[in-house]
């Protein structure tokens, strides 16, 4: 199978050489595709140097663009992704390319040091999301957020559709992965500190935003029933109960009683229609993937 290196890069000057080399070195025969998102500084020309094919956006999209970028521009049959910051240790690569080699569909590189995290909110949140995602898929994430992967190409190209621009891409591909059916293995690995002249690109301020929103996704990407049934429930047991209490209080039906009861069915009904969209969305994108 030919093998694909995708890295997305952005201000990379300092570190992309050193892992061009070191997977050049592991790799000889993998086509390396660095996508330089909109860098100002020589990430495209060390990258060149190096022995990668540079792709280059005019200005910067975001790190799941960059992803889209590269995957699309990728000829191998197998796709590895992983950061160009030196975080993400070449030597890894083999070890998720011989889980492919086993059957999996995508091999999530599990990072098994929480001090590999950007902040200590951040590990906390990424611990939050892999117990949500493990409750809504029924099998046990250990990542979710890892940026380094391998994926065969054909299924990668079948959830491309769904991909945001941002750095949620992780996200939505795992669960994009489960929820068509396809085998997703984790297989441990070590992230190194950031390099020092690597300055990092997720901006704190909007850490809250971006969680409830991946909490969103990871709720609607795999089974909105999942989450739509429960609060239904949680609405009709809530109404039916005041119900109860107002009949034998006050020995009548209340407005609020009845809204409750009401926003029970409507919840249900939503999340129906949700998971009908959800159910298309797939569907539509794998019709794409197939006729390209």
């Amino acid at each position: 199978m030919k093998l694909s290196i995708v890295i997305p890069a952005k201000n990379e000057s300092g570190a992309i050489g050193d892992v061009i080399s070191s997977l050049k070195q592991l790799h000889p025969n993998a086509e390396l595709i660095v996508v330089n998102d909109g860098s100002d500084d020589a990430t495209a020309s060390e990258a060149e140097q190096a022995g990668a094919i540079v792709v280059s956006h005019p200005y910067s999209k975001g790190n799941g663009a960059s992803i889209k970028t590269g995957a699309r521009h990728a000829t191998g049959d197998v796709l590895v992704f992983m950061d160009g910051d030196g975080q993400h240790q070449p030597k890894d690569v083999a070890k998720l390319l011989a889980r492919i080699s086993k059957g999996a569909d995508l091999v999530v590189g599990a990072r098994v040091d929480s001090s590999s995290q950007a902040t200590v909110w951040r590990a906390l949140a990424n611990g939050l999301y892999n117990k949500l995602a493990s409750l809504m898929t029924g099998h046990k994430i250990f990542d979710l957020t890892s940026g380094m992967r391998a994926a065969k190409a054909d299924k990668f190209r079948q959830v491309i559709g769904l991909l945001p621009n941002g750095f949620s891409y992780p996200t939505t591909s795992t669960m994009a992965f489960y929820r068509l059916g396809y085998s997703v293995l984790f297989e441990p690995i070590e992230v190194l500190k950031r390099d020092e002249g690597s300055k990092s690109h997720v901006r704190p301020l909007q850490d809250g935003a971006r969680f409830l929103l991946i909490i969103f996704k990871v709720a609607t990407l795999y089974s909105p029933l999942k989450i739509f049934v429960p609060l239904s429930f949680g609405f009709f047991v809530s109404g039916l109960g005041y119900y109860a209490y107002t009949f034998a209080t006050a020995g009548r039906f209340t407005n609020f009683g009845a809204l409750l009861l009401v926003t029970a069915v409507l919840t249900f009904l939503i999340g129906l229609v949700s998971e009908q969209i959800t159910t298309l969305t797939y569907r539509l994108n794998s019709d794409d993937s197939d006729n390209t």
